[in-house]
């Protein structure tokens, strides 16, 4: 028996318009204003800017300033590089690769509406029929649990900083629900052309992020054919989505081979056992590190999706609930054996978390919605009261603990804000008590009520970060001061530098510092820039393992970074 009665009422779609505001409003704050950040950010961006104002061999085997980086797979360094050719003119470099990451979300964001919209009007999925009629059309009931779906996606706590990262995870994320899109028409309509879309979006994830993940998503589809005795989808998966998928990655290594030198190809071979390396059997330590993370990243989805399988646990083969388990399954289990315990892991999760919260919505409880829902009030409204605190202490110096924390965090920042940054704040703030009060005072009935706030306080205190508080953390996680003063010492931007730092830090300096750094070719260098640990007051042996006389010229590092050292050296002998 289906565990879902509604009537018409509490399917009330909202408007496509709205839609598509809170979409512009969650994914632009926090890419508009700022600098490539430290760590996965820069490193992203310097691969993207690399294969932009470089050669053919940058664009087939990812780089950065001559770093070779043999693991990266190099899709979604392509689709930022050709931002950055396309607009870079105009909204600079950093702007112009994060058009990418806007294009990445919005892919992934329309996938997911898309798929649970297919899904949820499935005779299956629908409600049972009223004594008296008055249930909702399959059309209507589809529609309405695709808009809780897209709010869940809105709302993950997880999904937040990595989305607005210049990163192969945000196109990842989006290649995984599109696969879930086209998955959700092959064994629906079981045309060839829909095994083509799910064949070219498994390929795509091969030159994102390795092959790991596509071949978990495909055994899932294949158990899920067998499952639902589907031999029609199977024959498509596998006559016609593997070999689409096997052929893009083969026109990749195709190029490799033949258009580079032995020892550029040889970086294929790298980037296959960095593959194999992720493989590892299951410990404690991987499922501790799924269930301490897990928990926060995946909220507020969770506790509707757990329930969804519970709720249809008597039609767990029915395509709404089985198809997103034949992908959070199998990609569970490539978290639990991979051998690094990395946030960004659980982001392809979270698709198919979305689709199966949607479906929990109609079976939850009165009682459990509103314990969701005062939870979202109290948590979100309270963080969003500390931000708006927090910048009034760090603008005012009032309360006076509160300032001195900031600015002990950020040595040397000056305040000032925009009035159009305040502005925004305040606006968002405004739409948040408004949307709190209709949510309390009239109480509706609709399906997505249950996440509204969750989704909607989450893009209030994400708004409030990256208007009032961006120029603060742009400060502690930008490089290019650093560059600067780098690029003050050197003599001449066409010196090569020798050095040792990281592929973030050897971003920032080549983008914002103008710094050359050397490669195969350049055999003697007159600059060395070192990276160490500010502990570290001895530099001789790091200064051993490059030879020649070297004299210290500046040593320097972000005022925020309080272990982090940069050292300057200029040849002084032959």
């Amino acid at each position: 028996m289906k565990p879902v009665r509604l009537p018409a009422s509490a399917t009330n779609a909202l408007p496509r318009m709205v839609l598509l505001a809170l979409a512009l409003l969650y994914i632009l704050p926090g890419l508009i204003g700022r600098d490539p950040w430290k760590n996965e950010d820069a490193t992203s961006f310097g691969i993207m800017w690399t294969m932009a104002h470089g050669t053919l061999a940058d664009w087939l085997t990812p780089n950065v300033a001559g770093l070779a980086l043999p693991a990266e797979s190099p899709l979604a360094y392509w689709f930022g590089a050709i931002c950055i050719k396309l607009f870079g003119w105009l909204l600079g470099d950093p702007l112009a690769s994060r058009v990418s990451t806007i294009g990445c979300f919005l892919v992934g964001s329309l996938s997911i509406w898309y798929t649970t919209y297919l899904l949820g009007r499935r005779p299956e999925a629908q409600p049972l029929k009223l004594a008296f009629g008055g249930q909702p059309e399959p059309k209507d009931f589809g529609r309405t649990l695709a808009d809780g779906a897209f709010l869940i996606y809105l709302g993950f706590l997880g999904l937040l900083l990595h989305s607005h990262e210049t990163s192969p995870k945000t196109l990842q994320i989006a290649l995984v629900a599109y696969a879930m899109y086209g998955a959700a028409r092959v064994f629906d309509l079981h045309k060839r052309r829909h095994a083509l879309w799910l064949g070219a979006a498994l390929g795509m994830l091969i030159l994102t992020y390795g092959w790991l993940l596509p071949a978990g998503a495909l055994i899932g589809l294949l158990v899920l054919a067998a499952v639902r005795k589907d031999a029609a989808a199977a024959r498509l998966i596998l006559g016609i989505s593997l070999p689409v998928a096997a052929l893009i990655c083969a026109l990749w290594v195709f190029a490799i081979r033949t258009l580079l030198p032995a020892e550029a190809a040889g970086q294929f071979d790298i980037w296959m056992s960095w593959n194999i390396y992720q493989l590892n059997g299951p410990t404690l330590a991987t499922l501790a590190f799924f269930l301490k993370y897990g928990v926060w990243f995946a909220w507020p989805a969770w506790p509707f999706a757990g329930w969804a399988v519970y709720a249809w646990r008597r039609q767990l083969r029915s395509l709404h609930i089985a198809l997103p388990l034949a992908f959070f399954i199998p990609l569970t289990l490539l978290v639990l054996v991979n051998v690094h315990s990395e946030e960004g892991m659980l982001l392809p999760l979270l698709p198919a978390l979305a689709i199966l919260a949607a479906f929990g919505l109609p079976t939850m409880k009165r009682g459990a919605i509103n314990a969701v829902d005062w939870f979202s009030v109290m948590t979100l409204t309270t963080s969003a009261a500390f931000i708006w605190i927090g910048w009034i202490a760090k603008e005012t110096g009032w309360p006076a603990q509160i300032a001195r924390n900031a600015y002990k965090l950020a040595p040397g920042f000056k305040p000032g804000f925009e009035w159009i940054s305040l502005a925004i704040a305040i606006a968002a703030s405004v739409a948040w008590i408004m949307v709190v009060h209709w949510r309390i005072s009239r109480r509706p009935s609709v399906l997505w009520r249950a996440v509204v706030l969750s989704s909607g306080g989450v893009i209030l205190c994400w708004v409030l970060l990256m208007t009032l508080w961006l120029p603060w953390v742009n400060y502690g996680k930008s490089y290019a001061g650093v560059a600067q003063q780098i690029e003050s010492r050197l003599t001449s931007v066409k010196q090569c530098v020798q050095s040792n730092v990281g592929t973030a830090q050897r971003a920032s300096f080549a983008y914002f510092g103008n710094v050359r750094f050397a490669d195969e070719r350049d055999q003697r260098c007159d600059y060395l820039l070192l990276q160490d640990d500010i502990s570290n007051q001895d530099a001789s042996p790091m200064l051993r393992q490059y030879p020649g006389s070297w004299q210290m010229v500046w040593e320097g590092r972000r005022p925020s970074d309080r272990d982090e050292r940069f050292r300057l050296y200029r040849r002084t002998g032959q």
